[in-house]
């Protein structure tokens, strides 16, 4: 390590992975998957490695913020031109990982709250916040357990997350639980095609090597209609729906019309 990075240690991370973060309960009470929870734990110390294992969600991560930012504007009447479009809105980041959507939403003005199931990930950013100079509220637990509590807020996110959980209507409850009269929930995922199998598996993982093997399983993947009807059940109206590719000429992820691998949906609760 340089004397500028800012990556975590390995001292700095030592938790068992088996002790993690919250268990699941009692059968239908918990989305959580614990070969998931293992899976990116054990991947906790690469959150900020631009050229490491996350280096693809970095990539990733312009197209997802400008989509979030473009969306809370739109909803709560911000200038998305101003630097901070989001100041006085709640921002909750569920499946936070190492923050990489949390700083920059920080930035924004928002007051933003990260939770993941992972102990190692949660302290990864909460370091990572700390050498930033920025306050964020990260906290070691579910949605289920926020929402069990009763809080909410203006925007919730689940950005790659609905395809690792072990019940997706269950989750997708929790989640627009969550969200406060007037707020907005935001998942991005990626649809079960045969489109999807061949790039966000076989090409991203075994053939551009972009991501770990076995990161995804295709039958776990979501289509929009299924995440859209989920939402509805919970009385959210989907208000967008946002394919988003890989520019090969640009190197950089852009948004698309076509919702056949990765995809947002974004949806709101009437005020």
């Amino acid at each position: 390590m340089t004397a500028t990075d800012t990556r975590p240690t390995d001292a700095d991370l030592k938790t068992d992975t088996r002790q993690n973060g919250p268990q699941p309960g009692a059968a239908g009470t918990s989305t959580l998957d614990p070969i998931e929870v293992d899976k990116f734990s054990r991947l906790a110390s690469e959150w900020w490695n631009p050229s490491g294992k996350m280096g693809i969600l970095h990539k990733f991560n312009p197209v997802r913020l400008a989509h979030i930012r473009e969306q809370a504007c739109l909803t709560f009447g911000r200038s998305r031109e101003a630097v901070d479009a989001l100041s006085g809105l709640s921002v909750l980041d569920i499946g936070c990982g190492g923050g990489l959507l949390c700083e920059p939403l920080a930035r924004m003005g928002a007051t933003v709250t990260g939770i993941d199931p992972a102990r190692t990930n949660v302290e990864t950013a909460r370091l990572h916040a700390k050498t930033s100079g920025l306050t964020i509220d990260y906290r070691c637990t579910t949605a289920e357990e926020l929402a069990a509590a009763g809080e909410s807020f203006d925007v919730v996110l689940a950005m790659e997350v609905v395809e690792h959980v072990a019940d997706v209507p269950l989750f997708v409850g929790a989640c627009s639980k969550l969200v406060k009269p007037g707020g907005l929930l935001v998942m991005a995922t990626i649809n079960r095609t045969m489109k999807s199998y061949a790039l966000a598996i076989v090409g991203a993982e075994y053939i551009l090597r972009w991501l770990p093997r076995g990161t995804h399983e295709w039958d776990k993947f979501v289509t929009p209609e299924e995440l859209a009807d989920a939402m509805a059940d919970n009385g959210l109206a989907v208000v967008d729906r946002k394919g988003v590719r890989y520019d090969v000429l640009r190197d950089r992820w852009v948004e698309t019309s076509d919702l056949q691998v990765n995809y947002m949906v974004t949806a709101n609760r009437a005020g």
